[in-house]
Protein backbone atom coordinates (compact mmCIF):
# COMPACT_ATOMS: atom_id res chain seq x y z
CA UNK A 1 0.00 0.00 0.00
CA UNK A 2 1.17 3.69 -0.72
CA UNK A 3 1.98 5.71 1.76
CA UNK A 4 -0.12 8.62 3.04
CA UNK A 5 1.01 12.52 2.91
CA UNK A 6 -0.19 14.91 5.45
CA UNK A 7 1.79 18.32 4.66
CA UNK A 8 1.09 21.74 7.20
CA UNK A 9 1.50 24.82 5.35
CA UNK A 10 1.92 27.59 8.11
CA UNK A 11 0.99 31.10 7.43
CA UNK A 12 3.91 33.95 8.30
CA UNK A 13 5.60 31.77 10.17
CA UNK A 14 9.62 32.74 10.38
CA UNK A 15 11.19 29.71 11.64
CA UNK A 16 12.92 31.72 14.69
CA UNK A 17 9.16 31.46 15.99
CA UNK A 18 10.22 27.41 16.34
CA UNK A 19 12.04 26.15 19.05
CA UNK A 20 13.48 23.53 17.33
CA UNK A 21 15.28 26.46 15.37
CA UNK A 22 15.89 29.54 17.63
CA UNK A 23 12.84 30.43 19.84
CA UNK A 24 13.89 31.19 23.13
CA UNK A 25 10.58 32.74 24.61
CA UNK A 26 9.03 29.50 24.88
CA UNK A 27 8.81 25.87 23.62
CA UNK A 28 6.96 24.46 20.45
CA UNK A 29 7.28 20.86 21.69
CA UNK A 30 4.87 19.19 19.21
CA UNK A 31 6.62 20.96 15.89
CA UNK A 32 10.14 20.23 17.89
CA UNK A 33 8.48 16.69 17.82
CA UNK A 34 8.69 16.37 14.53
CA UNK A 35 12.49 17.81 14.17
CA UNK A 36 13.56 15.08 16.76
CA UNK A 37 11.90 12.19 15.13
CA UNK A 38 12.66 13.09 11.46
CA UNK A 39 14.45 15.82 9.80
CA UNK A 40 14.90 19.48 10.18
CA UNK A 41 15.88 21.46 7.10
CA UNK A 42 18.04 25.17 7.11
CA UNK A 43 18.11 26.00 3.53
CA UNK A 44 14.31 25.65 2.39
CA UNK A 45 12.85 28.04 0.88
CA UNK A 46 9.34 28.97 0.30
CA UNK A 47 8.46 32.75 -1.42
CA UNK A 48 8.00 36.59 -0.18
CA UNK A 49 4.44 35.98 0.34
CA UNK A 50 1.34 33.81 0.32
CA UNK A 51 -0.37 33.99 -2.72
CA UNK A 52 2.61 33.16 -4.86
CA UNK A 53 4.11 30.43 -2.74
CA UNK A 54 0.46 28.89 -2.74
CA UNK A 55 1.33 28.83 -6.16
CA UNK A 56 4.48 27.44 -6.86
CA UNK A 57 3.60 24.66 -4.39
CA UNK A 58 0.91 23.13 -5.88
CA UNK A 59 2.53 23.69 -9.76
CA UNK A 60 5.55 22.98 -9.14
CA UNK A 61 7.16 26.18 -11.11
CA UNK A 62 8.56 28.38 -9.48
CA UNK A 63 6.73 31.67 -9.20
CA UNK A 64 8.79 33.90 -11.57
CA UNK A 65 8.03 32.76 -14.84
CA UNK A 66 6.28 34.48 -17.41
CA UNK A 67 2.53 33.55 -18.17
CA UNK A 68 2.32 30.11 -16.18
CA UNK A 69 -0.62 31.26 -14.23
CA UNK A 70 -2.39 34.92 -12.79
CA UNK A 71 -3.33 35.63 -9.16
CA UNK A 72 -6.61 36.07 -8.12
CA UNK A 73 -8.25 38.86 -6.94
CA UNK A 74 -9.03 39.24 -2.79
CA UNK A 75 -12.36 40.53 -1.54
CA UNK A 76 -14.57 38.98 -4.12
CA UNK A 77 -16.77 37.30 -1.48
CA UNK A 78 -17.17 40.58 -0.12
CA UNK A 79 -19.97 40.84 -2.84
CA UNK A 80 -21.40 37.68 -1.98
CA UNK A 81 -21.53 38.46 2.16
CA UNK A 82 -23.39 41.59 0.61
CA UNK A 83 -25.65 39.96 -1.64
CA UNK A 84 -24.72 42.13 -4.28
CA UNK A 85 -22.93 38.53 -6.29
CA UNK A 86 -24.24 34.60 -6.11
CA UNK A 87 -21.65 32.04 -5.09
CA UNK A 88 -22.29 30.97 -8.89
CA UNK A 89 -21.46 34.62 -10.38
CA UNK A 90 -18.60 34.62 -8.34
CA UNK A 91 -17.56 31.37 -9.25
CA UNK A 92 -18.19 32.39 -13.32
CA UNK A 93 -15.88 35.43 -12.55
CA UNK A 94 -13.15 33.54 -11.23
CA UNK A 95 -13.14 30.79 -13.83
CA UNK A 96 -13.18 33.28 -16.64
CA UNK A 97 -10.43 35.79 -15.96
CA UNK A 98 -6.77 35.58 -15.84
CA UNK A 99 -4.53 32.74 -16.85
CA UNK A 100 -6.27 29.24 -16.80
CA UNK A 101 -5.19 25.83 -16.75
CA UNK A 102 -3.51 24.19 -20.00
CA UNK A 103 -3.53 21.13 -21.42
CA UNK A 104 -1.26 18.61 -19.47
CA UNK A 105 -0.75 21.33 -16.58
CA UNK A 106 -0.49 19.33 -13.59
CA UNK A 107 -1.65 19.89 -9.67
CA UNK A 108 -0.35 18.75 -6.26
CA UNK A 109 -3.24 16.96 -5.24
CA UNK A 110 -4.07 15.28 -9.07
CA UNK A 111 -0.24 13.44 -9.13
CA UNK A 112 -1.75 11.73 -5.66
CA UNK A 113 -5.32 11.28 -7.18
CA UNK A 114 -3.52 9.74 -10.04
CA UNK A 115 -1.79 7.28 -7.64
CA UNK A 116 -5.53 6.30 -6.06
CA UNK A 117 -4.96 8.31 -2.82
CA UNK A 118 -7.77 10.07 -1.40
CA UNK A 119 -7.18 13.87 -1.50
CA UNK A 120 -8.26 16.51 1.17
CA UNK A 121 -7.98 20.10 2.02
CA UNK A 122 -8.67 21.63 5.34
CA UNK A 123 -7.97 25.27 6.25
CA UNK A 124 -7.24 28.31 4.33
CA UNK A 125 -8.02 28.90 0.79
CA UNK A 126 -5.36 27.36 -1.61
CA UNK A 127 -5.02 29.10 -4.58
CA UNK A 128 -4.53 33.32 -5.42
CA UNK A 129 -6.66 35.60 -3.08
CA UNK A 130 -10.44 34.25 -4.10
CA UNK A 131 -10.71 30.80 -5.00
CA UNK A 132 -14.09 28.57 -5.63
CA UNK A 133 -14.83 24.51 -5.54
CA UNK A 134 -14.97 24.24 -9.15
CA UNK A 135 -10.85 25.24 -9.41
CA UNK A 136 -10.34 23.49 -6.45
CA UNK A 137 -11.86 20.52 -7.59
CA UNK A 138 -9.73 21.18 -10.93
CA UNK A 139 -6.73 21.18 -9.07
CA UNK A 140 -7.75 17.50 -7.72
CA UNK A 141 -8.88 17.98 -4.39
CA UNK A 142 -11.90 15.41 -3.32
CA UNK A 143 -12.73 17.11 -0.32
CA UNK A 144 -12.17 20.14 0.68
CA UNK A 145 -13.56 22.45 3.82
CA UNK A 146 -12.74 26.35 4.71
CA UNK A 147 -12.19 29.49 3.33
CA UNK A 148 -12.30 30.61 -0.11
CA UNK A 149 -11.57 34.72 0.19
CA UNK A 150 -7.64 36.08 1.42
CA UNK A 151 -9.63 38.88 2.82
CA UNK A 152 -11.78 37.08 5.56
CA UNK A 153 -8.70 34.60 6.34
CA UNK A 154 -7.55 37.20 8.34
CA UNK A 155 -10.39 36.79 10.83
CA UNK A 156 -10.43 33.46 13.17
CA UNK A 157 -14.04 33.76 13.97
CA UNK A 158 -16.07 33.15 10.19
CA UNK A 159 -19.69 33.36 10.24
CA UNK A 160 -19.54 30.95 7.24
CA UNK A 161 -17.47 28.26 5.44
CA UNK A 162 -17.33 26.03 2.20
CA UNK A 163 -17.64 22.66 2.67
CA UNK A 164 -17.36 20.91 -1.00
CA UNK A 165 -18.23 24.42 -2.62
CA UNK A 166 -21.55 24.20 -0.05
CA UNK A 167 -22.09 26.99 2.37
CA UNK A 168 -21.62 25.79 6.31
CA UNK A 169 -22.97 28.46 8.48
CA UNK A 170 -21.08 28.76 12.12
CA UNK A 171 -23.48 29.04 15.45
CA UNK A 172 -22.39 32.14 17.47
CA UNK A 173 -19.77 33.49 14.60
CA UNK A 174 -21.92 36.65 14.00
CA UNK A 175 -19.52 39.16 13.30
CA UNK A 176 -19.56 40.13 9.35
CA UNK A 177 -15.50 41.30 9.42
CA UNK A 178 -15.26 37.43 10.81
CA UNK A 179 -13.76 38.45 13.59
CA UNK A 180 -10.22 40.19 12.57
CA UNK A 181 -8.12 41.26 15.03
CA UNK A 182 -5.82 44.26 15.56
CA UNK A 183 -3.47 45.28 12.81
CA UNK A 184 -1.48 47.84 15.39
CA UNK A 185 0.55 49.60 16.42
CA UNK A 186 0.44 48.20 19.64
CA UNK A 187 1.06 51.59 22.51
CA UNK A 188 2.16 49.70 25.44
CA UNK A 189 2.53 46.39 24.15
CA UNK A 190 -1.95 46.12 25.05
CA UNK A 191 -4.59 44.70 23.02
CA UNK A 192 -8.30 45.71 22.93
CA UNK A 193 -10.58 42.43 22.86
CA UNK A 194 -14.33 42.38 21.80
CA UNK A 195 -15.48 38.85 21.98
CA UNK A 196 -18.90 39.81 20.16
CA UNK A 197 -19.61 37.51 17.52
CA UNK A 198 -16.51 35.06 18.39
CA UNK A 199 -17.46 31.85 19.84
CA UNK A 200 -15.72 29.11 17.64
CA UNK A 201 -12.23 30.05 16.42
CA UNK A 202 -11.57 28.79 12.92
CA UNK A 203 -8.29 26.16 13.90
CA UNK A 204 -10.73 24.43 16.22
CA UNK A 205 -13.11 24.23 12.94
CA UNK A 206 -9.95 22.56 10.73
CA UNK A 207 -9.10 20.52 13.86
CA UNK A 208 -12.35 18.59 14.12
CA UNK A 209 -12.61 18.12 10.29
CA UNK A 210 -8.66 17.10 9.90
CA UNK A 211 -9.58 14.11 12.62
CA UNK A 212 -12.93 13.09 10.90
CA UNK A 213 -10.68 13.36 7.51
CA UNK A 214 -7.98 10.77 9.20
CA UNK A 215 -10.42 8.45 10.74
CA UNK A 216 -12.68 7.78 7.71
CA UNK A 217 -9.75 7.44 5.19
CA UNK A 218 -7.42 5.25 7.40
CA UNK A 219 -8.13 2.10 5.66
CA UNK A 220 -7.09 3.70 2.49
CA UNK A 221 -3.70 6.27 1.52
CA UNK A 222 -4.74 9.57 1.56
CA UNK A 223 -3.22 13.39 1.10
CA UNK A 224 -4.42 15.63 3.37
CA UNK A 225 -2.86 19.30 2.96
CA UNK A 226 -3.82 21.74 6.21
CA UNK A 227 -3.10 25.17 5.06
CA UNK A 228 -3.61 26.66 8.28
CA UNK A 229 -4.04 30.55 8.82
CA UNK A 230 -1.74 30.74 11.77
CA UNK A 231 -0.16 32.87 12.43
CA UNK A 232 -1.13 35.34 10.21
CA UNK A 233 -1.94 38.78 11.23
CA UNK A 234 -3.49 40.34 12.55
CA UNK A 235 -3.72 39.47 16.19
CA UNK A 236 -6.49 38.42 18.65
CA UNK A 237 -5.72 35.56 20.38
CA UNK A 238 -7.05 36.70 24.21
CA UNK A 239 -6.64 32.87 25.33
CA UNK A 240 -3.00 33.18 26.40
CA UNK A 241 -0.96 29.68 25.99
CA UNK A 242 0.87 29.06 30.11
CA UNK A 243 4.03 29.10 28.64
CA UNK A 244 4.09 32.45 27.96
CA UNK A 245 1.21 34.22 30.31
CA UNK A 246 3.02 35.19 32.93
CA UNK A 247 6.67 35.68 30.97
CA UNK A 248 7.69 39.30 32.07
CA UNK A 249 10.05 40.23 29.21
CA UNK A 250 6.44 40.17 27.08
CA UNK A 251 4.24 42.52 26.65
CA UNK A 252 0.18 41.57 25.83
CA UNK A 253 0.72 41.59 22.22
CA UNK A 254 3.68 39.62 22.18
CA UNK A 255 2.22 37.03 24.26
CA UNK A 256 -0.83 36.60 22.58
CA UNK A 257 1.28 36.54 19.16
CA UNK A 258 3.10 33.30 20.44
CA UNK A 259 0.13 31.85 21.50
CA UNK A 260 -1.28 31.92 18.28
CA UNK A 261 1.74 30.06 16.80
CA UNK A 262 1.65 27.81 20.20
CA UNK A 263 -2.21 26.58 18.98
CA UNK A 264 -0.30 26.10 15.50
CA UNK A 265 2.18 23.76 17.62
CA UNK A 266 -1.39 21.73 19.46
CA UNK A 267 -2.65 21.33 15.99
CA UNK A 268 0.50 19.61 15.06
CA UNK A 269 0.39 17.92 18.42
CA UNK A 270 -3.31 16.32 17.85
CA UNK A 271 -2.39 15.08 14.00
CA UNK A 272 0.68 13.38 15.27
CA UNK A 273 -1.39 12.08 18.29
CA UNK A 274 -4.31 10.68 15.85
CA UNK A 275 -1.62 9.24 13.52
CA UNK A 276 -0.41 7.25 16.25
CA UNK A 277 -4.17 6.14 17.71
CA UNK A 278 -4.74 4.80 14.00
CA UNK A 279 -1.62 2.82 13.73
CA UNK A 280 -0.84 5.25 10.83
CA UNK A 281 2.70 6.77 12.03
CA UNK A 282 4.98 4.23 10.10
CA UNK A 283 2.65 4.55 6.89
CA UNK A 284 2.62 8.43 6.69
CA UNK A 285 5.11 11.15 5.52
CA UNK A 286 4.10 14.69 7.93
CA UNK A 287 5.53 17.56 6.29
CA UNK A 288 5.78 20.77 7.96
CA UNK A 289 6.87 24.10 6.26
CA UNK A 290 5.05 27.56 5.92
CA UNK A 291 4.70 30.19 2.55
CA UNK A 292 6.70 32.77 3.42
CA UNK A 293 9.03 34.19 6.24
CA UNK A 294 7.95 36.37 9.21
CA UNK A 295 6.01 39.58 10.11
CA UNK A 296 5.92 41.39 13.01
CA UNK A 297 2.12 42.24 13.34
CA UNK A 298 2.66 43.08 16.78
CA UNK A 299 4.57 46.77 16.27
CA UNK A 300 5.05 48.82 19.22
CA UNK A 301 6.12 52.53 19.47
CA UNK A 302 9.56 52.67 20.71
CA UNK A 303 9.83 48.72 21.31
CA UNK A 304 9.58 47.29 17.69
CA UNK A 305 9.26 48.26 14.23
CA UNK A 306 8.90 46.36 10.46
CA UNK A 307 10.07 49.42 8.74
CA UNK A 308 12.15 51.90 11.19
CA UNK A 309 15.03 50.98 13.28
CA UNK A 310 14.82 51.20 17.09
CA UNK A 311 16.07 55.19 16.52
CA UNK A 312 12.79 55.74 13.94
CA UNK A 313 15.26 55.94 10.88
CA UNK A 314 13.51 54.24 8.13
CA UNK A 315 14.66 51.46 6.04
CA UNK A 316 15.13 51.75 2.48
CA UNK A 317 16.04 48.36 1.70
CA UNK A 318 18.96 48.50 0.08
CA UNK A 319 21.33 50.05 1.95
CA UNK A 320 19.73 49.30 5.24
CA UNK A 321 17.05 46.41 6.17
CA UNK A 322 15.32 45.26 8.98
CA UNK A 323 17.05 43.16 11.57
CA UNK A 324 15.99 41.99 14.66
CA UNK A 325 18.28 43.51 17.13
CA UNK A 326 18.40 47.12 15.37
CA UNK A 327 14.41 47.14 15.06
CA UNK A 328 13.61 45.76 18.39
CA UNK A 329 12.06 42.41 17.51
CA UNK A 330 12.41 40.65 20.71
CA UNK A 331 10.88 37.03 19.90
CA UNK A 332 13.11 37.58 16.61
CA UNK A 333 10.90 35.36 14.24
CA UNK A 334 13.10 35.95 11.54
CA UNK A 335 16.00 33.96 13.02
CA UNK A 336 18.39 36.75 12.68
CA UNK A 337 18.47 36.71 9.11
CA UNK A 338 17.82 39.65 7.04
CA UNK A 339 13.95 41.38 6.19
CA UNK A 340 10.47 40.60 6.39
CA UNK A 341 7.66 38.94 4.35
CA UNK A 342 7.22 40.82 0.82
CA UNK A 343 10.93 41.16 0.80
CA UNK A 344 13.59 39.34 -1.03
CA UNK A 345 15.59 39.20 1.93
CA UNK A 346 16.38 35.57 3.56
CA UNK A 347 14.42 36.91 6.83
CA UNK A 348 11.21 36.80 3.94
CA UNK A 349 11.51 33.67 2.21
CA UNK A 350 13.69 31.16 3.75
CA UNK A 351 11.48 28.90 5.67
CA UNK A 352 11.20 26.01 8.51
CA UNK A 353 10.69 23.00 7.07
CA UNK A 354 10.48 19.68 9.15
CA UNK A 355 9.93 15.97 7.91
CA UNK A 356 8.78 13.03 9.42
CA UNK A 357 8.23 9.37 8.41
CA UNK A 358 9.79 6.59 10.85
CA UNK A 359 11.79 4.13 9.33
CA UNK A 360 12.69 6.48 6.55
CA UNK A 361 13.87 9.92 7.85
CA UNK A 362 16.39 9.51 10.29
CA UNK A 363 15.57 10.77 13.57
CA UNK A 364 17.24 13.78 14.24
CA UNK A 365 19.08 14.66 11.08
CA UNK A 366 19.69 18.15 9.69
CA UNK A 367 19.86 18.75 6.30
CA UNK A 368 21.71 21.82 4.30
CA UNK A 369 20.85 21.01 0.56
CA UNK A 370 18.99 23.70 -0.98
CA UNK A 371 15.50 22.78 -1.27
CA UNK A 372 12.00 24.37 -2.19
CA UNK A 373 8.37 23.98 -1.76
CA UNK A 374 7.74 23.66 -5.33
CA UNK A 375 10.05 20.53 -5.17
CA UNK A 376 6.49 18.82 -3.33
CA UNK A 377 5.20 18.03 -6.23
CA UNK A 378 7.75 16.10 -7.53
CA UNK A 379 8.23 14.73 -4.05
CA UNK A 380 4.52 13.25 -4.31
CA UNK A 381 4.95 12.19 -7.61
CA UNK A 382 7.88 10.18 -6.92
CA UNK A 383 6.31 9.04 -3.28
CA UNK A 384 3.32 7.78 -5.78
CA UNK A 385 5.11 6.00 -8.31
CA UNK A 386 3.87 8.86 -11.34
CA UNK A 387 6.49 9.29 -13.82
CA UNK A 388 6.13 13.42 -14.80
CA UNK A 389 6.28 14.49 -18.33
CA UNK A 390 9.66 16.33 -19.04
CA UNK A 391 9.16 20.17 -18.42
CA UNK A 392 6.57 19.80 -16.06
CA UNK A 393 8.18 20.99 -12.97
CA UNK A 394 10.77 22.99 -11.91
CA UNK A 395 11.68 21.12 -8.44
CA UNK A 396 13.54 17.79 -7.57
CA UNK A 397 11.87 15.03 -5.30
CA UNK A 398 12.84 15.85 -1.81
CA UNK A 399 12.66 11.52 -1.31
CA UNK A 400 16.32 11.09 -1.74
CA UNK A 401 17.29 14.02 0.52
CA UNK A 402 15.02 13.08 3.50
CA UNK A 403 16.19 9.80 3.47
CA UNK A 404 19.59 10.93 3.60
CA UNK A 405 20.92 9.47 0.39
CA UNK A 406 24.67 11.39 0.03
CA UNK A 407 24.37 11.23 -3.77
CA UNK A 408 20.44 12.90 -3.55
CA UNK A 409 19.81 15.73 -6.86
CA UNK A 410 20.29 19.05 -5.22
CA UNK A 411 19.52 22.20 -7.11
CA UNK A 412 22.14 24.31 -8.58
CA UNK A 413 20.21 27.62 -7.53
CA UNK A 414 16.81 28.02 -7.07
CA UNK A 415 14.58 32.12 -7.95
CA UNK A 416 11.94 33.60 -6.69
CA UNK A 417 9.45 36.79 -7.10
CA UNK A 418 9.22 39.84 -4.63
CA UNK A 419 8.00 43.04 -4.03
CA UNK A 420 11.72 44.07 -4.61
CA UNK A 421 12.28 41.68 -7.57
CA UNK A 422 13.47 38.13 -7.87
CA UNK A 423 16.51 36.85 -6.05
CA UNK A 424 18.63 34.02 -7.32
CA UNK A 425 20.43 31.66 -4.31
CA UNK A 426 22.79 29.31 -5.47
CA UNK A 427 24.12 25.41 -3.98
CA UNK A 428 26.97 27.14 -2.90
CA UNK A 429 25.68 29.92 -1.13
CA UNK A 430 25.89 32.89 -3.15
CA UNK A 431 22.69 35.38 -3.83
CA UNK A 432 22.19 37.91 -5.99
CA UNK A 433 19.44 40.14 -5.00
CA UNK A 434 17.14 42.66 -7.39
CA UNK A 435 15.63 45.99 -6.52
CA UNK A 436 13.00 47.26 -8.40
CA UNK A 437 12.89 51.17 -8.80
CA UNK A 438 8.99 50.98 -8.84
CA UNK A 439 8.95 54.80 -11.08
CA UNK A 440 10.84 52.95 -13.64
CA UNK A 441 9.01 49.75 -13.66
CA UNK A 442 5.54 52.12 -14.77
CA UNK A 443 7.30 53.60 -17.67
CA UNK A 444 8.01 49.41 -19.30
CA UNK A 445 5.72 48.95 -21.84
CA UNK A 446 3.59 46.61 -23.25
CA UNK A 447 6.11 44.19 -24.31
CA UNK A 448 8.50 44.48 -21.08
CA UNK A 449 11.70 46.19 -21.07
CA UNK A 450 15.10 46.15 -23.07
CA UNK A 451 18.17 45.28 -21.19
CA UNK A 452 19.46 49.20 -21.03
CA UNK A 453 16.18 50.07 -19.25
CA UNK A 454 16.08 46.76 -17.39
CA UNK A 455 20.07 48.30 -16.16
CA UNK A 456 18.33 51.53 -14.89
CA UNK A 457 15.45 49.83 -13.28
CA UNK A 458 17.02 47.36 -11.13
CA UNK A 459 19.81 47.53 -8.33
CA UNK A 460 21.89 44.28 -7.92
CA UNK A 461 23.63 42.77 -5.08
CA UNK A 462 26.05 39.80 -4.43
CA UNK A 463 26.08 38.29 -0.78
CA UNK A 464 27.52 35.04 -0.07
CA UNK A 465 25.64 33.57 2.53
CA UNK A 466 27.76 31.07 3.70
CA UNK A 467 29.64 33.71 5.98
CA UNK A 468 27.32 36.09 5.33
CA UNK A 469 24.16 35.52 7.37
CA UNK A 470 22.71 38.87 7.61
CA UNK A 471 23.36 39.57 4.08
CA UNK A 472 25.65 42.83 5.48
CA UNK A 473 28.27 42.74 2.77
CA UNK A 474 27.31 43.72 -0.97
CA UNK A 475 29.90 42.15 -2.73
CA UNK A 476 28.99 43.46 -6.60
CA UNK A 477 32.04 45.25 -7.04
CA UNK A 478 33.96 42.84 -5.63
CA UNK A 479 33.47 39.81 -8.02
CA UNK A 480 32.02 41.17 -10.81
CA UNK A 481 32.01 38.08 -13.32
CA UNK A 482 30.10 35.87 -10.58
CA UNK A 483 27.44 38.75 -11.07
CA UNK A 484 27.33 38.78 -14.49
CA UNK A 485 27.37 35.32 -14.59
CA UNK A 486 24.25 35.29 -11.98
CA UNK A 487 22.46 38.28 -13.54
CA UNK A 488 22.41 35.80 -16.91
CA UNK A 489 20.78 33.24 -14.75
CA UNK A 490 17.90 35.44 -12.86
CA UNK A 491 17.18 36.35 -16.09
CA UNK A 492 16.83 32.92 -17.45
CA UNK A 493 15.16 32.02 -15.14
CA UNK A 494 12.21 35.21 -15.20
CA UNK A 495 12.12 33.98 -19.27
CA UNK A 496 13.62 36.89 -20.53
CA UNK A 497 12.67 39.81 -18.06
CA UNK A 498 13.15 41.04 -14.73
CA UNK A 499 10.13 42.33 -14.28
CA UNK A 500 8.24 38.62 -13.93
CA UNK A 501 9.93 38.24 -10.73
CA UNK A 502 7.40 40.68 -9.46
CA UNK A 503 3.96 39.81 -7.72
CA UNK A 504 2.75 42.23 -10.03
CA UNK A 505 2.83 41.31 -12.65
CA UNK A 506 0.86 38.33 -12.12
CA UNK A 507 -2.31 39.94 -11.10
CA UNK A 508 -5.08 39.21 -13.38
CA UNK A 509 -7.76 42.13 -14.82
CA UNK A 510 -11.41 42.09 -13.18
CA UNK A 511 -14.06 43.56 -14.53
CA UNK A 512 -15.16 46.36 -12.51
CA UNK A 513 -17.33 44.99 -9.46
CA UNK A 514 -18.74 46.96 -6.74
CA UNK A 515 -15.37 46.89 -4.76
Amino acid sequence: MKPNIVLIYADDLGRGMLSCYSQRHYRTPNIDRLAAEGMRCTRAYGCALCAPARAALLTGVHDAHAGRWTFTRSGLYNEYLAGRQTQAQIEELLCNTGIRPREGDLFLAQIARQAGMVTGQIGKLEWGFSTCARDIRRHGWDYHYGYYDHGQCHGFYPPYVFEDGRRVDIPGNTDPGFGKGHYGPFPNGDVQHDATGRAVHSQALYDAKIVEFLRRHQEKPFFLYHPTQLPHGPVYFPDLDPQVAHNPALTQVEKEYASMVLRLDRTVGLILDTLRSLGLEERTLVVFTSDNGHWPCYEQPGRCYARQTLDEAWLDDVTTKFHSDRCGDILDGNDGMAGLKTSNWEGATRVPFLARWPGHVPAGSVSERLIANFDMLATVADLAGIPLPQGVTDGLSLLPALRADPEAPEHDHIVYSSHYGPSLVTRDGWKLRTFVRRNRILDFGTFGASLDELREAFTLQLYQLTDDYREERDLAAMHPEKLAELRGKVLQSCDGNLANGTPEAHFAFYPMMHM
